[in-house]
């Protein structure tokens, strides 16, 4: 079984940043991808960028140029660095990990980090 435990939330000013951080525990051989996805208040959860193990990027059109997606595999670790934040950016972020553990293929999602941004 893979945990993922999510941290870096909060309430930030429009423009301002925050780091996200999501560490993967438990019986892990190997990581595929990771990434990061977001519920607004009273919409459906969305992709918000997504890193392959090689570190191929790729990020929705609405924060490409202001979010970074980046990790650390020595770690087991990714980060979403958002910079320029905007009101539209409030949610609860998650992140999703994929991959093999000592038994099986696991897909994982953490519990969920607030960030409220402010006008």
């Amino acid at each position: 079984q893979v945990q993922l435990v999510e941290s870096g939330g909060g309430l930030v000013q429009a423009g301002g940043s925050l780091r996200l951080s999501c560490a993967a525990s438990g019986s892990i051989v190997s990581i595929n991808n990771m990434g990061w996805f977001r519920q607004p208040p009273g919409k459906q959860r969305e992709f918000v960028a997504g890193i392959l193990s090689g570190r191929s990027t790729n990020y929705a059109d609405s924060v490409k140029g202001r979010f970074t997606i980046s990790r650390d595999n020595a770690k087991n670790t990714v980060y979403l660095q958002m910079n320029s934040l905007k009101p539209e950016d409030t949610a609860v972020y998650y992140c999703n990990a994929n991959g093999w553990g000592t038994s099986r293929a696991f897909s994982s999602w953490g519990q969920g980090t607030q960030v409220t941004v402010s006008s």
